[in-house]
């Protein structure tokens, strides 16, 4: 009995995109509020700015890796993510300084590599909290940090990436990132220090 041809094709595609999208929607629903909060602490508050840049990420995500699973994206998206930050700080710098065009743009003044660190590990940021400390002054106290030391520490602590990664999603060596980290937990306890005295602050 002669069958006509099924399009199993097309339709394989079509499941496969369809699968892809609803798989995009799920990650973005779990990763962007912690996307934006990177993004926000980085651009010093600037919201749009920060919900652009994630936005961004989301679509060179999907565009360019729809075909990777999604424990693939996670690094995948915070190294673009990264990239998109990287590039409008650069036109920021260049704003600020019109004539910065004549010379390579230094974006970190604490990217001196310390190579003596012990790999820390991870922290949970539940170390952090204490009953009289809200998110927003974590949140505050995190923004106050060089940005770099910033992504070391939220990529590290909140969505717990181990170095290698990190310094693969933040294009410098597993030395910076060690480095970043270390101060950005340094300078968190000593900026929370006076609200948890866990973190090594005076109780009084």
């Amino acid at each position: 009995m002669d069958l006509a041809p099924k399009k199993s094709q097309p339709e394989s595609l079509s499941t496969l995109k369809s699968t892809a999208e609803q798989r995009l929607k799920t990650f973005m629903h779990e990763v962007t509020g912690r996307a934006l909060v990177m993004m926000e602490s980085a651009t010093q508050g600037q919201h749009g700015i920060a919900m652009d840049l994630v936005q961004e990420a989301f679509i060179s995500l999907h565009k360019s890796y729809a075909d990777k699973s999604t424990d693939e994206w996670y690094p995948l998206f915070y190294t673009i993510l990264n990239n998109k930050l990287q590039d409008w700080r650069r036109k920021e710098a260049r704003r600020a300084q019109p004539f910065s065009f004549f010379r390579k743009v230094s974006l970190d003044d604490d990217d001196v590599e310390q190579n003596d660190l012990v790999d820390e590990r991870a922290l949970n940021p539940a170390e952090f909290l204490d009953q009289a400390m809200t998110a927003e002054e974590i949140q505050e106290a995190i923004a106050k940090l060089p940005v770099r030391q910033q992504q070391a520490f939220m990529l590290r602590a909140w969505e717990g990436f181990d170095t290698q990664t990190t310094a693969q999603i933040m294009n410098c060596s597993e030395g910076s990132v060690k480095t970043h980290y270390h101060r950005a937990i340094q300078a968190l306890r000593q900026t929370l220090a006076h609200m948890n005295p866990y973190l090594g602050g005076s109780s009084e």
